[in-house]
Parts: C-alpha cells; structure tokens; sequence
C-alpha cells in the first residue's frame, strides 16, 4: 500500500512563498498521477494541481493557483512538489498529496490514496 508523507507547509506572510513536498514509500511514483489537494477550516477538500504519469508529464491547475502554482515531481527522489508563489491568505489550508490507483485519472474524485497533510497559514 503507498505512503505519502507531505512537509514544508508553514506560516508565511501575503506574497510569500512555499514549497510543499510529498515523498512517497511502497511504490514507484513515476508510474502514477500525482495531485495535490487542499482543505481550508469549514469547507471541502478541492483539487488544486496534478500531473500525470512519467509517459507525458502534463499539469492541471485549479482556476483558484494558475500561474501562482507548479506541481513537478522529481524521480530520483521518488518526489512530488508544489511550488506556491504569491500566496494569499485564502490559500491557508491543509495540503495534502494524493495518488490515483487508475492509469490516467480524469476527475478530482479518481484519487483516493492519501497523506497525512501538511499546515499552510498565510496571515501578516
């Protein structure tokens, strides 16, 4: 069964940035899609950013970080990344990663393998 452990979150200020890391364990992560999910105080988890597996390695974003975040995955670290720029206090939430036990997930709702998550606050 895959692990995945998420860090780097924090307390940043508005404008800042972060890079959130998932590693994984029990499994090979180049052979899956990848996303990150977040889920802020009272509202539901959402999809903000995933990548496919090792064939293409394309990238969707929420309409939500476009142009603010960048998901990549390093294969020698068995690694994903989220690269969070100019951030703003609606992005404090709860990240977490998530892999898909299908070949080429279409919907949010095709990951179902879980980490723990990571705290990410953006206040001044």
């Amino acid at each position: 069964q895959v692990q995945l452990v998420e860090s780097g979150g924090g307390l940043v200020q508005p404008g800042g940035s972060l890079r959130l890391s998932c590693a994984a364990s029990r499994v090979t992560l180049d052979h899956y899609a990848m996303a990150w999910f977040r889920q802020a105080p009272g509202k539901e988890r959402e999809g903000v950013a995933c990548i496919s597996s090792r064939r293409d390695n394309s990238t969707y974003y929420a309409r939500s970080v476009k142009g603010r975040f960048t998901i990549s995955r390093d294969n020698a670290k068995n690694t994903v990344y989220l690269q969070m720029n100019g951030l703003k206090p609606e992005d404090t939430a709860v990240y977490y990663c998530a892999t898909s036990s299908i070949a080429t997930p279409e919907e949010w709702t095709d990951f179902d393998s879980w980490g723990q998550g990571t705290q990410v606050t953006v206040s001044s």
